[in-house]
């Protein structure tokens, strides 16, 4: 049931349409932070951190942000390294339009 609730939600995230994932402001701002530390870290500004404290985040909460961007992409470089997919199981759709757009 609970899942239902956010199946418009994933689907949009998985599609990488942050547009149409119906988030708040302070939820898309941390998700763009993210995604420029995804694509290019060099890139984050003391603006753009300063604009996440101004919708409400913490210092904490912007770190562990970061810290679990970080990690996250180490994880997804390794597995690209090796050549290490998920089981289908996991993907029943295929590999989700996110995880194959170009940044």
């Amino acid at each position: 049931m609970q899942g239902e609730q956010y199946s418009q939600l994933a689907q949009a995230l998985r599609d990488g349409d942050l547009d149409a994932a119906g988030l708040s402001r302070p939820e898309r701002l941390l998700l763009d932070f993210v995604g420029t530390i995804t694509r290019a870290a060099y890139k984050v500004t003391d603006e753009q951190v300063q604009g996440l404290r101004d919708v409400g985040w913490s210092d904490e909460q912007i770190a562990e942000a970061a810290y679990d961007a970080a990690l996250f992409n180490l994880f997804v470089r390794l597995a690209d390294t090796f050549g290490i997919e998920p089981p289908a199981m996991y993907e029943p759709d295929g590999i989700p339009k996110a995880a194959t757009t170009t940044l």
